[in-house]
């Protein structure tokens, strides 16, 4: 039988899920980020799948979305955009320092994961925590200065009006630099990631992603199979159940490592 109940720890709400005979001992865990306007239970079907390989699983609401959710118009969400990004990062350490706090995972056995945003959040995550033990990354970009002038461009074609001048948005852009996975990725130390991307994605370019990992590949001469990179020609911006199933392939062969168990 598989448990999914809510929680938090501090501001942070989330839902945690994992087999019931096992819920309470600690075992690989994987924090799962939801994409942009979405919401945790929107990955459930992942969670499910993954928990009973074993695996706990928790989902978090990012701040403004779901349990968060404060009101703002879609305008001000976009132009929160980068602020939640962020947010979310610095929330993973504390989603991973309450997991061991309360004996439920150890810190060499949590892997990180995410759609669309939060497959931006997954690479942002990737340089800044070295303790990230395997990720998978689902339509993100690793290239956040790159996208973030993208989308820049993608508001003001719209004839969308920004409330930054140039100067202010290009210290902005600048500020996401040590976020950003595509300018040190020596950082990855050859750690498993997997990544998943329609050719036909709209909302997040895929060209980011190919030079990433063709970059990325002569990094991993030792652990060539601990990168590996899905393209589906036909797919937009939604993930497919053959990402699914490879997302909890890439989990089940890459953290595996043994935790102790209490009994």
């Amino acid at each position: 039988m598989i448990n999914v109940t809510k929680g938090n720890t501090g501001a942070i709400s989330f839902l945690h899920i994992s087999e019931a005979i096992s819920f309470a001992e600690p075992k690989p865990t994987i924090i799962f980020i939801h994409g942009f306007q979405s919401a945790k239970e929107n990955n459930l079907h992942y969670a499910y799948l993954l928990a009973e390989k074993g695996f706990r699983v928790i989902l978090p609401d990012c701040i403004h979305h779901g349990e968060r959710d404060n009101g703002l118009r879609s305008n001000e969400m976009m132009q929160a955009f980068w602020d939640i990004v962020i947010q979310s990062i610095y929330e993973i350490e504390l989603l991973k320092n309450h997991l061991l706090e309360e004996k439920l995972a150890e810190e060499d056995s949590i892997g990180v994961a995410g759609t669309s945003m939060g497959g931006i959040i997954t690479f942002g995550a990737l340089k800044k925590y070295p303790w990230i033990k395997t990720a998978v990354s689902l339509m993100g970009s690793p290239s956040y200065q790159e996208f973030a002038k993208w989308k820049i461009e993608k508001v003001a074609e719209m004839g969308l009006v920004l409330p930054f001048n140039e100067s202010e948005i290009e210290q902005y852009v600048e500020q996401l630099a040590k976020y950003d996975l595509s300018t040190d990725i020596e950082c990855m130390s050859e750690r498993p990631l997997f990544c998943w991307h329609g050719s036909q994605d709209q909302e997040v370019p895929i060209e980011p992603v190919l030079e990433f990992i063709n970059n990325i590949k002569g990094h991993y001469k030792n652990k060539p199979e601990n990168i590996k990179l899905i393209v589906d020609d036909r797919a937009e911006h939604k993930v497919t159940r053959e990402g699914v199933l490879a997302t909890v392939d890439w989990f089940a062969t890459h953290l595996s490592s043994p935790v102790k168990s209490n009994s």
